[in-house]
Parts: structure tokens; sequence; C-alpha cells
């Protein structure tokens, strides 16, 4: 038996009792068994759980092993897979013995758990809870049943899971494949991270807009209606499809699955995203406002003047929209993403303004004068520095965060 526990078989021994006496004892333990012999069941590991587990481990996700089978049966398992924590393991019975205290920091130090019973995994489960731990349970089997219903994520096995575990169970995989959970993984970071990637851009864009338009007015600038509602309108209607279609449909980063999953209770923004949204608005606005003075010592009619920091701000907005694609990679890396959108918008936008600008029936409306090649130069130089500046914090971060590359 032995031996074949230690080569991962599932052992099962067999016995028989007879008896002529219609008074059953009052357990079965007290019948008298003649035994048989022995069964060994041998469920090989999938082909691919080495490299799930790569990538979990790879991810910052713990993973811990909760069964029923025997110590050896699991641990030579575990050695075949390449499971990291082995070389410690507990059983049900002896996590059940243990306090509260002791129980929670045995959860959190052994990865393997055998001979476990359908109380012993849910306190495990709830154990894990209590600790702030987001815990996925898989399992297959009635006794997962309880583990599976009180874990955040309870993942059930499609093909092999009862009826009972796909009932308690969140998701259900339906081909057993739990390469399909390193996928849902990687497709939530990628969702999580572009709606981050939409609303930063999205608070970006709006500080230069309403402090372009309130400062000149409230500091009585020679030009103080330098916006009109019409060029509002018109500016949020390019930032629009920037953030609801452009960063819905970016590529998942590759660094982002070697980042640490979040806190239980972290909040969507941290302080730092917060501020580095900011300080970009605030570095476009000076580069608008600073527009804005340039024309004025220049002598340069409203008009004109109007026209200057409008271009200024839109190719600011086009330059964001690239840059902030990705907060860790150069734009040189993100041009190279598959996104094909990015530069359809981008052509429209600029296309658009070129016709605002430089066809006379839009520039009245819009109350723009032409700008000469100097002065969209001007306008080009300015509106990328007030931006790609930050492509310096991101080479600082690549070189001070290296296993993240």
């Amino acid at each position: 038996m032995d031996a074949l526990t230690l080569e991962g078989f599932r052992v099962l021994g067999v016995a028989e009792a007879n008896t002529q006496n219609k008074n059953f004892p009052k357990s079965q333990q007290e019948f008298k068994f003649n035994f048989k012999g022995i069964l060994a069941f041998y469920d090989p590991p999938k082909k691919n759980i080495n490299k799930v587990l790569s990538h979990f481990y790879e991810s910052g996700i713990k993973v811990k092993i909760i069964t029923g089978d025997s110590d050896a049966t699991t641990i030579s398992i575990a050695k075949q897979i390449g499971f990291r924590g082995f070389e410690s393991h507990i059983s049900g019975k002896e996590l059940m013995l243990l306090s509260d205290k002791e129980f929670d920091k045995k959860v959190m130090d052994v990865n393997i758990f055998t001979r476990m019973f359908p109380e012993a995994k849910l306190r495990i489960i709830n154990s894990l809870k209590k600790q702030n731990e987001v815990v996925a349970m898989t399992g297959d089997g009635v006794n997962d049943g309880p583990a599976l219903k009180s874990a955040h994520i309870g993942i059930a096995m499609g093909k092999k899971g009862s009826e009972l575990a796909k009932d308690a169970a969140s998701l259900i995989l339906m081909n057993d494949d739990l390469s399909k959970m390193v996928k849902a993984v990687s497709v939530g970071r990628k969702i999580y991270t572009n709606l981050k990637k939409a609303i930063q851009y999205i608070i970006s864009i709006h500080i230069p807009i309403i402090l372009t338009v309130f400062i000149p007015l409230a500091l009585g600038w020679i030009y103080p209606n330098i916006f009109s509602p019409v060029h509002v309108i018109f500016l949020e209607l390019i930032m629009g499809p920037t953030c609801s279609i452009i960063y819905e449909n970016e590529p998942i980063e590759k660094n982002t699955m070697k980042l640490k999953p979040r806190p239980l209770g972290d909040t969507f923004f941290s302080w730092k995203e917060l501020t580095t949204s900011i300080v970009q608005g605030l570095a476009i606005t000076i580069g608008t406002l600073g527009t804005y003075q340039y024309a004025i010592s220049q002598n340069l009619n409203e008009p004109t003047t109007r026209a200057m920091v409008f271009t200024t701000l839109i190719i600011s907005n086009v330059v964001l929209t690239l840059v902030n694609r990705s907060f860790y990679y150069s734009i040189i890396t993100t041009l190279k993403y598959k996104n094909n959108l990015v530069m359809l918008i981008i052509a429209i936008t600029l296309g658009i303004t070129s016709l605002i600008l430089f066809i006379k029936p839009f520039s009245k409306f819009f109350e723009f004068e032409s700008l000469g090649f100097y002065q969209l130069s001007f306008c080009l130089i300015v509106g990328s520095l007030s931006v790609i500046w930050y492509e310096g914090v991101k080479l600082w971060k690549r070189k001070t965060s290296k296993n993240l590359n």
C-alpha cells in the first residue's frame, strides 16, 4: 500500500462481513470483517497543470490543495506537477483540533491539506476569507458543496462535477480545463486595467478644458471667453469615442499577469494613480494657457488665439491617448499593440480639426482664424511636450521594476 500511495495511486481496501443475526450492531465497525484485498486507482494529472500552476504563481496567486486523499498520494502528485510547498502538510483531523488562532495561522502557512471532510474544507475557506484573502475554490464532489458556496468564487467541474457542486458554484468549467481559470483571470485583469485607463484619461483631459475656460474669465484676461459651449461640445464628442472605443479594445499588456492581486478592500483608484491623472491634466493646462499667453504676446487677434489654444488642446488629447495606453511601457511599444481603432479615431479627430480650421464656413462657425505653418508648429510642439514628459516617468518605472518587464 505504501509503495502504491507513494507513486500517486489512490488505494481502497476491500473487506467483507457475513452475519446471520438480524440484530445489527450500532456501527459497521463492530462487524467482523475478512480482508479481501486492495484496489488501486490512478488519476493522472492534467498535461497542462504544470503550466497552469506556473501562471498562477507568476500572477501572485497562492494555490492550496484541499483533498480527501492520503498524505503520501497527495504529496506524490504535488511533486509531479511542480506544486510549491509540498514539504509541509496537515490532515483534516489534526487541523480541526487547533484553536481558532492556531487554525488561521496554519491555513496561511500550509499549502497541502489531506484527509479533508466537508466541515474542515468549509472552515479553511472561512478562515482565508476572515484574513482578507480573495478565495476561489474548485471542486467536483458532493462534499465540496459547502466550501464552494462559501468561497468568493466557487468553480465546479462541468464533466466530472456532481449536480450539488454545480448548483453551489459560481462558475462551471465545462471541459474541466483549469487553464480556463488562467484565461478568466487575464481577461478580468485586462477589463479592469482598461477601465482605469479610460477613467484616468477622462480625468486628465477634463482638467485643462475646465481651467482653460475658467482662468481667463476669472482673471479678466484680454479674451475672457476663449471657449464657447460649441467648442466644449466638440471636445466632448472627441473624448467620448476615445475612452469608450479605444481603451475598451486595448489588448492585455504583457506584464499584467505579473502584477500582484489587489487586496480585497482596495479602492478603484489609489492616490498615486489619481495624482498622476491630475498632474497630467495640469501639465496640459500649462501648455494651453501658455499658448494663450504666447498668442497675446504676439498681438494676435481673438479668433487666431482661440484657434491656437484649441489646436494645442486637440494635439494634447491625441498624444495623451497614445501615452496613456500604458502607464508602464513606452509609446513606441504601445504603437505595436493590435488595436486598429486607435489610428482610425485619431485620423478622424485630426481630419475634423483640419476642416474646422481651414474650411471657411466651419472656421467661421467656430470663430477661428486659419493658422499658418509657424503657428501650427508651435501648437504641435507645445501640445506634445505637455504630455510626452510622462514617458520619462515610465522609463524610470521600467528601470526600478525590472521584475515586471
